[in-house]
This record gives C-alpha cells, sequence and structure tokens, in this order.
C-alpha cells in the first residue's frame, strides 16, 4: 500500500523582475519518505522551498499539503499548516534560553490569563531536548551551544509545532561527524513517526544515503527525478552542472616557491591555540585539517588580528607585524575569507557592487581630494565579476542577499582579489557550494597561487584539502600535531592527527 502523499507540486513558477527562476515544477513527497533535492547554487532550490514555508508566493501552480490545497500567506500560516523550514543560517536567539528560543511565538498560558506557564515550558522542552538526543536543561542559554547542538534545537523547535514536513537546508554543513550522525540517527526516527521530509544537500553521497527520492533541479526546471537507486554520484553531477565532469579539482600549473611570505613562531593562547609554529611560502596552497574544536578557526582569526594572543610572533615578508589591527594588516596584503561569509563577509543588504569595492574602494579614487573615479570603479567591478565568473543573470545593483551561496561566495571572494593580497586566508571557502561552483572556486585559488599569493586554506573536506594542497598541516585541541607533505599525504594518517590524544590511543 502507497504512503498517503504529505507534499504536492503540480506546475510551480516563479520570477523575479522578470527573470524566470521556477519553471513548471511538479513533485510528491508520500508521509514518512525523506526526499532528496539537488541542484547548482541559483538552481531554484531554495525558492522552491520558500514557496512552501510561505515567504513567497507562486507565479503559476499548484501545491498540495496533506490532500489539502496549500497557499500559506506567511511562514506563520505554513508553520501552522504543519511546514517546518530549517535553514542553512540559523535563526536563534543567543541571548535567550533554549526553551524560550523553542516556544518564541507560542508560550502555554495559564489557563485563560496571559501569564506564560512555566512548568508546562519547562517539562515539554525537556521532553523535546531528549526526543532530539540533547543533554541539556531547558534554561540553557543558546550562546553556549555549539553550531550542531543549535541545529537539534532548530528541530526540536519544529518537533513543538507538531510538524508534519521538515525541510532541512543544507543541515550539516557545520557539524562534525559525531553531530552528524545524531542528526542522521534522529532523521531515521522522524520517518519512523510518518514526518515527510525534504532534504537538502551539497554533500551527494549524504543525499544517496539518506533519502528515499530525488529531484535534480537545473535552471529553475527539474531535470531528473525518481527513487535514490536510479542514481549514481557521477550520473547526479551530470544532472546538476548539463555536463560529464569527469575531473573534480584543476590542474595546478606551478609550485610553490622557496621564500616565506608568512611565519608563524611559537603562537600561544591559553584554552585556544599552543605553541604553533609554521611557514607559508609564496605560491604555496597550505591545508589546515582537524575536528570541529581543533583550533583552526580561531588561529586564523587571531592571524587577522581579530582575536588576541598572549605569546609568538607573526612574521610576513620577513617583518614582525605585532599586534595591529585587521586594517593594517589588509594595507600590508593581508586578507580573510571567514567561515561565515553572510554574517562576516557580506553587507547582505547592500548592492554586489558595493560588497567588491569595500576593501578596496580607496584605489578607485582620484588626488588629491580622493573623490570616486566612477569610470575606474565600474571597470574594477567588471573585471571582478569575470575573474570570479559571478553569474551574468545579477546586476551590479542587485543586493547580495538575492544570490544564492556560491554566488555570494564569489562576491567574497572578488573582494579580496581586488585588494591583490599577498597573504590569502580561506576559511571553509566552498562550504554549502555546489560541485560545479567548487571548480570554479578551485580554478581561482589556484590562479591566485600562480600569481604568487600564499594561501592558508582551513577545510573539514580531507578530500579537498588532497585535491589543492601541497603541504597540510593538522591540528588537534589546539596543537599543531602534524605537517605533511604532498607525497605523505594519507587520509588515515591525517585522521590519526586530528583525534585528541587520548581517543587516538584507545
Amino acid at each position: 500500500m502507497n504512503a498517503p502523499c504529505a507534499l504536492e507540486f503540480s506546475g510551480l513558477a516563479k520570477s523575479f523582475s522578470g527573470v524566470r527562476v521556477l519553471t513548471e515544477v511538479s513533485l510528491t513527497v508520500p508521509a514518512g519518505h525523506t526526499l532528496g533535492l539537488v541542484g547548482e547554487n541559483g538552481a531554484g532550490k531554495s525558492t522552491l522551498m520558500n514557496l512552501v514555508a510561505g515567504n513567497l508566493r507562486p507565479d503559476a501552480g499548484e501545491m498540495r499539503l496533506n490532500g489539502v490545497p496549500h497557499a500559506p500567506a506567511s511562514s506563520a500560516a505554513a508553520a501552522h499548516a504543519g511546514v517546518a523550514f530549517i535553514h542553512q543560517e540559523l535563526n536563534l536567539f543567543p541571548n535567550l534560553s533554549i526553551a524560550e528560543n523553542i516556544f518564541l511565538t507560542a508560550f502555554p498560558r495559564l489557563g485563560g490569563t496571559p501569564v506564560i506557564d512555566r512548568s508546562r515550558v519547562h517539562a515539554r522542552t525537556a521532553a523535546l531536548l531528549t526526543e532530539v538526543g540533547l543533554a541539556l536543561a531547558p534554561d540553557t542559554p543558546v550562546e553556549r551551544l555549539s553550531t550542531g547542538q543549535c541545529q537539534l534545537v532548530e528541530i526540536a523547535k519544529a518537533l513543538s509545532q507538531d510538524a508534519r514536513l521538515i525541510i532541512l537546508d543544507e543541515p550539516t554543513t557545520s557539524l562534525g561527524a559525531h553531530e552528524t550522525a545524531t542528526l542522521f540517527a534522529l532523521m531515521a526516527r522522524l520517518k519512523e513517526r510518518g514526518i515527510a521530509m525534504i532534504y537538502i544537500s551539497h554533500v551527494l553521497a549524504d543525499v544517496l544515503r539518506l533519502c528515499d527520492d530525488l529531484v535534480v533541479l537545473r535552471d529553475g526546471a527539474v531535470v531528473g527525478q525518481g527513487s535514490c537507486n536510479e542514481f549514481t554520484h557521477e550520473r547526479l553531477v551530470s544532472l546538476m552542472v548539463g555536463r560529464s565532469l569527469t575531473q573534480f579539482f584543476p590542474e595546478r600549473k606551478n609550485r610553490p616557491a622557496v621564500e616565506p611570505v608568512l611565519e608563524v613562531c611559537n603562537l600561544s593562547e591559553p584554552n585556544i591555540v599552543h605553541d604553533i609554529s609554521f611557514t607559508l611560502r609564496r605560491g604555496e596552497i597550505l591545508g589546515v585539517a582537524g575536528l570541529m574544536g581543533a583550533g583552526r578557526s580561531e588561529l586564523a582569526r587571531i592571524l587577522f588580528g581579530l582575536d588576541p594572543y598572549a605569546a609568538g610572533k607573526i612574521i610576513m615578508e620577513g617583518e614582525s607585524l605585532g599586534r595591529i589591527t585587521p586594517k593594517q594588516l589588509i594595507g600590508r596584503g593581508l586578507a580573510f575569507l571567514t567561515e561565515n561569509r553572510r554574517a562576516e563577509g557580506l553587507c547582505l543588504e547592500a548592492s554586489i557592487a558595493d560588497n567588491i569595492t569595500l576593501v578596496a574602494l580607496r584605489d578607485q579614487t582620484r588626488t588629491p581630494f580622493r573623490l570616486l573615479d566612477f569610470n575606474r570603479w565600474r571597470e574594477a567591478i567588471a573585471t571582478m565579476r569575470r575573474a570570479v565568473r559571478l553569474t551574468a543573470r545579477a546586476d551590479d545593483a542587485q543586493p547580495v542577499r538575492t544570490l544564492s551561496g556560491g554566488n555570494q561566495q564569489k562576491v567574497v571572494l572578488a573582494k579580496w582579489l581586488l585588494a591583490k593580497p599577498r597573504v590569502l586566508i580561506l576559511d571553509e571557502p566552498t562550504r554549502g557550494v555546489d560541485v560545479g561552483a567548487k571548480f570554479e572556486l578551485y580554478q581561482l585559488i589556484f590562479e591566485l597561487a600562480d600569481r604568487g599569493a600564499g594561501i592558508l586554506l582551513i577545510s573539514s573536506e580531507i578530500e579537498e584539502l588532497l585535491g589543492l594542497c601541497d603541504r597540510i598541516l593538522v591540528m588537534s585541541r589546539g596543537e599543531l600535531r602534524a605537517d605533511l607533505p604532498r607525497a605523505e599525504f594519507d587520509r588515515e594518517k591525517i585522521l590519526q592527527a586530528a583525534l585528541p590524544v587520548e581517543e587516538g590511543n584507545a
């Protein structure tokens, strides 16, 4: 007997400013099934899900939820109908407790009064936390939680609303292996309860393993759908990008020089990093591997002057930098693409043009009064757009928040490329980026290294480090555990060095 249909799309279409982003999309999600939704950045996945979640209205077509027409006028209406949308960028208030975040829009009341029933809130939150596998007190402030724990709180929030359809958008991008396993186990339990899920991810191996059915979007249209066992990794990639992609990493033309561009000597900050020393050479791509909490991002923030350090030296091109500000470091030729592009790398409401020229605006002016040279400014933007292969469909004046994740990442990279850095720190540069856009970003990284820049590449994807780097550093608990040249690259060796000592020796 077939499972009842939880969600059905029929001929959905959507345009923005005359540009068609969804064309005649039709699909179904049975109750108790997980549908994998894949496609390149900009393929229309988020737009489609925003129609279900009530954030957008379709121009044509019909949606049905649990057999009845579904046309929510708002996200609140969609939630009331049983839809929960867990975004890649989590929507929790860090200054509030777990319980307050879960019941923020629907606190239980005492009788008919406006007084919050605190005991019910506490008891219900405790039960939800047990259900999602979080051993935390309901009154724990969210600011104390890891990203993975926040992800599980978002799911607990969805369960509190009796959601029958849960949309998970790139849920594992900030999770470690243990947290990811916890999430997948929870998804299996939710399926058993008859809850339908839509799982959006660029990690195709996870999609193939977790999902019952698959839908592939390209340029806003369905180009492939069916049972997961009908797809291979290679077929998915071909459908997503419209061509066969046999080579996932570009060819490297040059090798690094001998002279150092950045030297880190005995860098330490209590409880963060301890006695870190390494050398980054001109034209070298130096990878940094490690598990969550290893101190990789913290090290990057120290190098860029965002966080303090207690001891050690940072030397750039033979000159000790001392404790100077990020602005001064940018002037010296240091750039930092942060892990969180939306919160720290972009001005989301500003235009694409303003974001690209944000760091190097002074270079687009005329002396003596530093007036903006609009011709030079426009030429710089056009040059950077070509360099990073930014989508031609986006206008310079378009707010950067309207771009897909991959194109947002390209804007951040364009901003730093325009500053002509001699050292570029990249923290998870391809997180949430599709396979086609990844290849383009890899080409840009190689081109920058070939021009002589030293690149420090932090990534949680071992395959990415193996494919891109000349050398890999491995960190664990704030310490440097291994420094591996390309000839010694080995997945098991990297993982062994990344594990805490007591676990590695167990």
